[in-house]
């Protein structure tokens, strides 16, 4: 990892001097920025990428992405996300181009073929079809490009809603297709380690690779961030660690998968 990728990543190795909610932002997410890392180096060679961040709201990735000096797009569906995203920007004077639509939409904003990596991050959970809203995202990423997605896991919501004295909804989960506990349910879809896997697949990527994301930060008591701050720092190197161990995935609240275009 560079220097300027590390600092891109949120900051990790100072999380515990920047207080809680910094902390645990960067739990949260130095796996995936890790992963990203990588495949940025492998992707340009050190040179700059085309990147679409699809439904990437107010640009917590795509800010840091620009900053690196790659051309970042996000499309977003949400007027208030796309100023607030101009806006977090120019603070950090950089540039990220704003598009208003949804994820069905790349295919005629977008050139076939034309872009590096595209981002499809906690979106999956709320389209209508799944399948088709990934096939579309395949047919803008140029041939041996990249797409990131990150999604909820159904058997990590499971165990929440079990430790949350939720039994019965923590059964009615697991033998749900769509990882849902009922109606109330805020969470439109959940998806097991397979069943993201099989539908990566199915979209035509190739060399899928997946990790869990935020393994333990979810089940740590608030507590822990009182008075110790160094708290942060040790959570998100036993993040990293915990990212090491395929069988910590079914506790991962997000399971993370990389993929190429062949």
């Amino acid at each position: 990892m560079t220097d300027r990728t590390s600092a891109a990543a949120g900051g990790a190795g100072r999380a515990g001097s920047d207080g809680p909610a910094r902390a645990a932002n960067t739990a949260r997410t130095a796996v995936v920025w890790d992963a990203l890392s990588g495949l940025l180096e492998k992707l340009g060679r050190g040179g700059p990428l085309d990147v679409v961040d699809a439904g990437g709201g107010t640009g917590g990735a795509a800010v840091p992405l620009a900053e690196l000096g790659h051309r970042v797009t996000v499309v977003e569906p949400s007027p208030d996300s796309l100023a607030a995203l101009e806006r977090r920007a120019a603070e950090r004077g950089v540039r990220v181009r704003g598009v208003q639509g949804e994820l069905g939409d790349l295919s005629g904003l977008f050139a076939p073929g034309s872009t590096d990596l595209v981002l499809v991050h906690n979106v999956l959970e709320y389209v209508d079809d799944p399948a088709a809203a990934l096939g579309d995202v395949v047919g803008v990423v140029r041939p041996g490009g990249a797409v990131s997605v990150l999604a909820a896991n159904a058997v990590a919501g499971a165990l929440h809603r079990a430790l949350g004295g939720h039994l019965t909804d923590a059964r009615t989960l697991l033998g749900d297709a769509g990882g849902r506990w009922g109606e109330t349910d805020p969470m439109p879809r959940r998806f097991t380690r397979s069943g993201l896997l099989e539908l990566v697949e199915r979209s035509g990527l190739t060399g899928a690779s997946i990790r869990g994301v935020r393994v333990f930060t979810d089940l740590v008591p608030g507590q822990v961030w009182e008075g110790d701050a160094q708290a942060g720092r040790h959570l998100v190197e036993l993040e990293r660690a915990a990212a090491e161990h395929p069988e910590l995935l079914g506790i991962a609240s997000q399971l993370h998968v990389l993929a190429h275009r062949s």
